[in-house]
């Protein structure tokens, strides 16, 4: 991820220079995408749909963050038309902002399940979700019982004190988790958890997702959570060293035998001040086409939004052993108790 400094920045150079196309834009077959997806498989998704249509893709690289504060700040004059995040609780902070658009799409309705996409209003739908990721536990295999693991409730029990990892409890993806968990067993229920977690921790939370695997592996730590494709790309990685954290730890999907695992999407958006709305609009649905589908699988190896679609990722399917259960409550509910996860995090000192 780019700090959000230079976020800003990059955001605002692109901004000056699409802005400068003015006249040309409103002309030619475009469409001005702010992302937040930093990876390399997604060139050949957008290529695609610049091949399939004639449309071409103007794209702006930042951070959830950045991305959110700078439609802000340019309010009416954003270039902006499709906004492209990866978390449930920045779509859900850029709707309740007021900085997308509802749109109604026939098709993006019948391909996309309900519970991945924004609460739709007799004026449309602000956001969809179009791929998912798991938010898993992997474990020591040697020094952990999966049995002591298999639910995050676990996590705060003090039978694994001393043996959790994780990045920053304010990062996005724990924020979407810690939510999911609140919705599930209630605030009061919640936030005991989340202090059971501080006193388990082997130590401050720090890194990302592929640091908390690391730390697995080496020693440093026994339990970790991460998203399922930061472990997939390990697994699918030829070199020694990641051949060898992938043998040393085990996944566990939690809660299959409550109320599943919790899934996060990535997903997008219109723009409130698009100018390309109609464009915007096509670009969405072709992400939920089964070619875009099968990118986010075996590009990035991310499940797709659409059930019709199969995966074929050898990483995925050998985590799960073909399927598993995942939580079915709105990923728009679990946006919208971001504040109050926060004000937790806050009261039991999870940095």
């Amino acid at each position: 991820m780019y700090k959000k400094a230079s976020s800003l920045a990059c955001l605002a150079a692109a901004a000056i220079s699409l802005g400068s196309a003015g006249g040309v834009l409103a002309q030619d077959q475009v469409v001005n995408l702010y992302s937040a997806r930093h990876y390399q498989t997604d060139e050949a998704l957008y290529s695609n749909f610049t091949k399939a249509t004639g449309i071409k893709i103007n794209r702006v690289d930042a951070d959830d963050a950045g991305i959110l504060a700078r439609l802000k700040a340019e309010g009416a004059a954003s270039p902006a038309d499709v906004i492209l995040l990866v978390d449930a609780a920045r779509l859900a902070k850029g709707d309740s902002d007021g900085l997308f658009r509802p749109i109604k799409s026939p098709a993006l309705e019948a391909a996309i399940p309900a519970q991945l996409r924004a609460q739709a209003t007799p004026e449309g739908t602000t956001w969809f979700g179009f791929s998912t990721r798991a938010r898993v536990i992997v474990y020591d295999k040697i020094k952990v019982k999966k049995a002591d693991v298999d639910t995050y409730e676990e996590l705060g029990d003090p039978k694994n004190k001393g043996l959790l990892c994780t990045r920053s409890g304010t990062h996005p993806y724990n924020l979407s988790l810690f939510g999911a968990v609140t919705e599930h067993v209630g605030e009061a229920k919640a936030e005991e958890w989340l202090k059971g977690m501080v006193a388990n921790m082997a130590r401050p939370p720090k890194g990302g997702d592929t640091d908390q695997i690391k730390g697995v592996a080496s020693g440093e730590c026994g339990i970790a959570i991460t998203n399922t494709y930061y472990l997939a790309r390990i697994m699918r990685s030829s070199t020694p060293e990641d051949k060898a954290i992938a043998d040393k730890v085990g996944v566990v999907f939690p809660n299959q035998q409550s109320w599943g695992t919790h899934v996060n999407i990535a997903g997008a958006a219109v723009a409130k001040n698009a100018k390309n709305s109609a464009n915007a609009v096509k670009f969405m649905e072709y992400l939920a086409s089964p070619d875009a589908q099968n990118y986010f699988a075996n590009g990035n190896n991310e499940w797709p939004a659409v059930a019709s679609v199969k995966v074929s990722n050898p990483a995925l399917q050998a985590m799960t052993g073909g399927s598993f259960k995942s939580e079915t409550i709105p990923i728009s509910v679990i946006g919208g108790n971001q504040v109050k996860v926060q004000q937790m995090l806050d009261r039991v000192g999870y940095k």
